[in-house]
């Protein structure tokens, strides 16, 4: 009974402390198997060096994203500040990021996010209503601040958003914009629906907005002292003030040229995946010029026209995917436009117009499209007087040569 006890007794504590195994022997003595004592250290050693080398990785990544970053910050400056150095006759303010803070009252009203940063809702000590647009801090490398403070301190126009002021503060950056009560055109084309306030997006304000749109252009690339090429001409960057008045925006891809440039050079693509002209992808389709600004616009005239994406994968009918297809047949034929609030003859005419001046430019062919001034005589013309373009070829980066 003694043993039995005692065995018990050493059995317990083999389980309870030892996280053993009560076992016999051959000759009937109790032993507490808990494994290989080798085995238990080789296990011990290799969490141990797996926690290390964990722990080693982790302290490596932060180290190179801080050096990255330090790096990046302090490449950046020099090429600021020497832009700075260069244009100190700029009229527009430069605020500190602690006044940011207090313009935006801590950043507290966001009006949008995206990848270049957050906008934020603002008011200037003179009562002006603002956008505030602070960038990311990782986001490119001063280039694009550079470009948008370059090109929009030479622009004063209706149909351009007036930049304010700016902010560069070691890794901190801001621009400072008006206010655009209606925000972008983006928000409004793909509602079927679209009404604010009292009023419809109906087919008289889509031409006011595409006229208006085409007279920005004009004036970037005819009206400067310098010719801008905006490259990034989409729904996202055209703004509309309280009285829907259009407004380019978002000039981070802009290229300031000499008035007499006529073909540009550029290094990669430039913009967004359904506006990039050809060229811009492949200069066997020709020179990069203020024609890739017309072909932009053309695409987005048409996503205006058609409330939709110029590629919609999601339709009934294979012939409606490519918006611009569907529409330039529907013109030879001479059939309806069959398209949304239409209702009269008179926006009949305004959305043929905007149409056929819209497959005009997204020719594949540079040379064959209209500069941006001619487009604006042909929508304040006569649909009448408008022939069709040869169809579109249906462009994307997969099938340029």
């Amino acid at each position: 009974m003694e043993l039995e006890a005692l065995l018990s007794d050493d059995c317990a504590k083999c389980v309870q402390h030892q996280s053993g195994r009560c076992q016999l022997d051959t000759q009937g003595k109790f032993y507490c198997a808990t494994g290989s004592s080798s085995t238990n250290r080789l296990v011990k050693k290799m969490g141990l060096a797996l926690a290390l080398a964990v722990t080693a990785t982790l302290v490596l990544v932060i180290i190179a994203l801080y050096y990255k970053r330090w790096k990046k910050q302090n490449q950046t400056l020099p090429l600021v500040d020497a832009f700075f150095e260069r244009h100190d006759h700029l009229q527009i303010k430069r605020y500190s990021y602690s006044e940011m803070k207090k313009v935006t009252n801590s950043f507290k009203n966001k009006l949008g996010q995206g990848g270049f940063g957050s906008v934020y809702k603002g008011q200037l000590q003179d009562g002006r209503h603002v956008a505030v647009k602070i960038l990311s801090e990782f986001k490119g490398d001063g280039q694009e601040f550079i470009n948008e403070v370059a090109s929009m301190s030479r622009t004063s126009h209706v149909n351009i958003v007036a930049l304010l002021g700016f902010c560069f503060e070691g890794s901190k950056r801001a621009l400072v914009y008006e206010l655009m009560p209606n925000g972008s055109l983006e928000k409004l084309i793909y509602n079927e629906n679209s009404v604010i306030g009292d009023r419809q997006l109906d087919c008289q304000t889509l031409y006011d907005i595409a006229i208006g749109v085409a007279r920005g252009l004009e004036y970037l690339h005819k009206g400067c002292n310098t010719k801008i090429l905006h490259f990034d001409i989409k729904p996202h960057n055209i703004l509309l003030d309280e009285k829907f008045c259009p407004k380019i925006s978002d000039f981070g891809l802009a290229k300031v040229c000499t008035r007499k440039e006529s073909i540009v050079s550029i290094f990669g693509a430039r913009g967004t995946a359904g506006y990039i002209a050809p060229e811009v992808f492949s200069r066997n389709f020709g020179a990069v010029s203020h024609k890739s600004d017309v072909y932009s616009y053309g695409m987005m005239v048409l996503e205006m026209v058609g409330r939709r994406k110029n590629i919609k994968a999601e339709v009934d009918v294979s012939s409606e995917i490519y918006f611009p297809h569907w529409i330039y047949n529907r013109l030879v034929s001479n059939q309806e436009l069959d398209l949304q609030n239409i209702r009269n003859e008179c926006d009949n005419e305004m959305v043929r117009k905007m149409t056929i001046v819209s497959l005009w430019c997204i020719q594949t062919n540079p040379s064959t499209r209209p500069s941006i001034s001619k487009v604006v005589e042909m929508l304040e013309g006569s649909a009448e007087l408008l022939q069709l373009p040869p169809k579109p070829y249906w462009f994307s980066p997969s099938n340029s040569p």
